[in-house]
C-alpha cells in the first residue's frame, strides 16, 4: 500500500536542500584509513537480555584496549589480577562471603560469568564455583607458572585473568572454579537489567514471533547506509526510540569487512549503520523519513566530496514488508518532488552486516573538533534537532550521545 505524502515532506525538502550545501561548503573530505588498519576480532558469548536473562549464543567485538586504557579503566588492585595475572590473599576478597542471588561479571567488560546459585563454600578462602553461569564466556588455558601445572581461566571477552580451575569441587561437576574477587562486579538479581546489551536484544527481537505473541515486538532492526557512516549513525544516535547504532559494513563478504579494504571502493560494502529501536516509539517509516532528510539519495556513489560505491545511498532490507515500506517512500518522495534530481537509493537485501573497528564507533561524540566532523557531521546533527523536535529524545540525554561543541 503506497504511503501518503504528508506534512514531514516539507521538513525533507528542508532538511535535504541544506544538506548537500553543508558538504558542498565544506572542502574537508573524510579522512583516509591509515597503513594499517587491525580488523576488529569477534567472540562467541552469552550476554545479558533486556528481561535481565542470559540470552543465547552471540558473536560480539572483543573488547581490547591498550594498557593505558586498562589502568585508567580498573582500579590498581583491579588492574594487578586481571591484567598482571596476579592472585590477592586469601580470605581477603570482598565477595568471598557474599550470598546474594545474583550474578557475578567480568571487572574489565561485564561479561556474565558465574551465578550466585554455583557459588559454594570451599575453605580457599577466595570465591568458588562449581560451574559457569556460560560455558562459553569461559577461556581455560594451560599454566605452568610458578613451577606448577594448573588451568588458568580468563574471561573470553575481554581476556581478563580471573583464577583458576581445580577437579576437587562439589557435585554436579566436581569441579572448583578459584576466584580473585578483584576480577569479579557482583549484579544483584534486580539489577541485571542494568547490564542488557543491544545484541542480546536483537537476539530475542529475532527468536520472537510476534504473530503468536500478539503484540509488536520490543526491538527491531533497520540497516541505512547514506555516505560516511560517521555522520549516519550521528544522525540516529539522538532519535527517541532508538535504543542503539553501529557504524559498519554491509553489501559485501566477511573477508573485506574492514575500513581500509573498504574504501577501495571495490568491496561491494557500503559504510552503513545498523540501528536497535524500539518500535513501539518510533516506526521503520519515521526511520526512512529521517534518513532521507540528512543525505542527498540524488548523487550516485557519493555524498558531497566523499566519493565511491562505498558512500552510495542504500537501504539494506531484512524482510518484504521493509521493502515494500522503503519503496513506497521512494515513491511518495518521488510524486512530491521532494527533489530536484531522480532518487538513486538502492534498494538491498541485507545478507550481512559487519560492525566496523572500535575506532570507529560513535565518532562524532569522541572527535568534535576534528575539521570534517565540524563542516559535515555536525551540521547534520544541528538540522536534525532543527527540524525534528518531536522525534528527539530527552535532551540531557541527547547531549550525554552527541554534545554540539562550539
Amino acid at each position: 500500500m503506497r504511503l501518503q505524502a504528508s506534512s514531514l515532506l516539507s521538513m525533507i525538502f528542508l532538511v535535504a536542500a541544506g544538506c548537500g550545501g553543508a558538504m558542498d561548503a565544506a572542502a574537508a573530505t573524510k579522512p583516509r584509513p591509515r597503513a594499517k588498519e587491525k580488523t576488529m576480532s569477534y567472540v562467541r558469548v552469552r550476554v545479558i537480555d533486556a528481561d535481565g536473562k542470559l540470552s543465547g549464543p552471540l558473536e560480539v567485538p572483543a573488547v581490547v584496549l591498550s594498557d593505558a586504557e586498562w589502568r585508567q579503566r580498573l582500579t590498581p588492585e583491579q588492574y594487578r589480577i586481571t591484567r598482571s595475572k596476579n592472585t590477592e590473599a586469601a580470605f581477603c576478597g570482598g565477595l568471598l562471603d557474599n550470598k546474594e542471588p545474583g550474578m557475578y561479571v567480568c571487572v574489565g567488560c561485564n561479561l556474565p560469568l558465574f551465578e550466585s546459585k554455583a557459588k559454594f563454600h570451599s575453605g580457599s578462602g577466595w570465591p568458588s564455583f562449581f560451574e559457569p553461569a556460560a560455558k562459553e564466556n569461559i577461556l581455560e588455558k594451560r599454566d605452568t607458572s610458578h613451577h606448577m601445572v594448573r588451568t588458568e581461566i580468563l574471561c573470553r571477552r575481554c581476556g581478563a585473568h580471573l583464577g583458576h580451575l581445580f577437579d576437587d569441587g562439589p557435585p554436579p561437576t566436581g569441579q572448583r572454579y578459584c576466584l580473585n574477587s578483584a576480577a569479579l562486579r557482583f549484579v544483584a538479581a534486580d539489577q541485571l537489567k542494568t547490564i542488557a546489551e543491544p545484541e542480546a536484544a536483537l537476539a530475542v527481537s529475532a527468536a520472537a514471533d510476534p504473530a503468536k505473541a500478539g503484540k509488536t515486538p520490543r526491538h527491531a532492526e533497520a540497516v541505512f547506509a547514506g555516505g560516511c557512516f560517521w555522520c549516519v549513525e550521528a544522525v540516529f544516535r539522538q532519535l527517541n526510540g532508538v535504543l542503539d547504532v553501529t557504524s559498519g559494513y554491509a553489501g559485501g563478504d566477511a573477508s573485506t569487512a574492514n575500513y581500509e579494504t573498504v574504501s577501495t571502493g571495490l568491496t561491494g560494502h557500503a559504510e552503513s549503520v545498523r540501528i536497535v529501536y524500539d518500535p513501539r516509539k518510533i516506526s521503520y517509516e519515521m526511520l526512512l523519513k529521517v534518513h532521507f532528510a540528512t543525505h542527498d539519495p540524488t548523487t550516485l556513489n557519493r555524498q558531497g566530496h566523499d566519493v565511491g560505491t562505498q558512500y552510495r545511498s542504500a537501504i539494506f532490507y531484512a524482510n518484504e514488508e521493509q521493502k515494500q515500506i522503503a519503496e513506497a517512500m521512494i515513491a511518495d518522495l518521488t510524486d512530491a518532488k521532494a527533489f530536484h534530481h531522480p532518487i538513486v537509493t538502492t534498494l538491498e537485501p541485507l545478507k550481512a552486516f559487519y560492525p566496523a573497528e572500535a575506532h570507529h564507533q560513535n565518532y562524532v561524540a569522541c572527535n568534535p573538533h576534528q575539521p570534517y566532523i565540524r563542516s559535515v557531521a555536525l551540521p547534520k546533527v544541528a538540522k536534525v534537532r532543527a527540524k525534528f523536535k518531536d522525534l528527539l529524545k530527552k535532551p540531557e540525554a541527547a547531549a550525554m550521545e552527541l554534545p554540539l561543541h562550539e
